[in-house]
């Protein structure tokens, strides 16, 4: 009985007003309609005001294409040598001590810390006709700045620390006792990997996988500094949406802007069902150590 009470007591102390609640959840939800509704809903709008025709007639402009085509291939390559990254790095952080580890995982939030622009001005003064490798590559016909390798490279550093963001607090708070009963009981270290460790970050690692797809998509800053922004050869399509903006041509750059809206709200719908599986997994997991580590090893 005192127990309840004290729990009453607690709750009480810790639960506003009715009218707090009303105030704050009102600023909230006028806050996210001002600020990310309206804009969204201005975009599809603005993309069709003057009917189907002009907007699918300015998706399938060869330069538009090209576009797409780009962002595709930039994505397609730097997406999963960030998951190889991430994966590596967060099992070397989480399940190892080594020197030089504080250093590692200050290294994988540095694009976080600074500017894309500048991300991209690096490799310009790596790559660039000027720069310290530049000679060599004009020796040797290879060419990085203004072309999709600096492109790839650009969008590679801006996003690769969303996989290994993910992972690592989630590797560290599962621990390793699963892995190394794996192990005890015969399973190799591929498949420890494959059977017990996979398993278990699969829907972390999804959900930086998609955020991962997303900023390599729509990056703009550093991709902007590499690609010399050459129409329909290094043009993304956030720098086509600029050239079509800065050109009065407003129909064509709010159609393709409103390809990264739907590929926002792609995102938002497939990271809440990722959190929502992620927490269903972890409400009915239920299987044992003993029984995973002999699947593991039975394989």
């Amino acid at each position: 009985m005192a127990l309840a009470t004290n729990q009453t007591e607690r709750t009480a102390a810790t639960t506003e007003s009715v009218v707090v609640r009303y105030v704050l959840t009102g600023f909230a939800l006028v806050f996210l309609t001002l600020f990310l509704f309206v804009p969204l809903v201005s975009v599809f709008w603005e993309a069709l005001a003057k009917g189907w025709d002009l907007y699918l007639a300015a998706l399938t402009d060869p330069e538009a294409v090209n576009a797409i085509k780009l962002t595709l291939i930039t994505a397609l390559i730097a997406v999963p040598l960030n998951l190889v990254f991430g994966v590596a790095a967060a099992w070397a952080i989480a399940r190892f001590e080594f020197r030089g580890k504080a250093l590692l995982t200050t290294l994988i939030d540095l694009p976080f810390s600074i500017s894309p622009v500048v991300a991209g001005l690096i490799y310009v003064l790596l790559f660039g006709a000027q720069g310290w490798l530049g000679p060599w590559l004009a020796e040797h016909d290879i060419k990085i700045i203004f072309a999709i390798p600096g492109i790839v490279l650009a969008t590679v550093f801006v996003t690769f620390p969303f996989v290994a963001r993910e992972l690592i607090p989630l590797m560290q708070a599962q621990g390793a006792d699963e892995e190394q009963a794996a192990l005890v009981l015969g399973a190799s270290g591929w498949q420890t990997f494959w059977r017990v460790t996979l398993p278990n970050i699969k829907w972390g690692l999804l959900y930086g996988v998609i955020l991962c797809n997303a900023r390599a998509m729509g990056e703009f800053g550093a991709v902007s500094v590499v690609s010399g922004h050459i129409r329909g050869q290094t043009n993304t399509v956030p720098l086509h949406v600029e050239i079509l903006y800065n050109e009065y041509n407003f129909i064509g750059a709010f159609a393709c802007a409103s390809l990264l809206a739907g590929l926002a709200l792609v995102t938002l719908a497939l990271k809440t069902f990722v959190e929502w599986r992620a927490t269903q997994q972890h409400k009915g997991d239920a299987v044992p150590l003993e029984a995973r580590a002999r699947l593991a090893s039975a394989h």
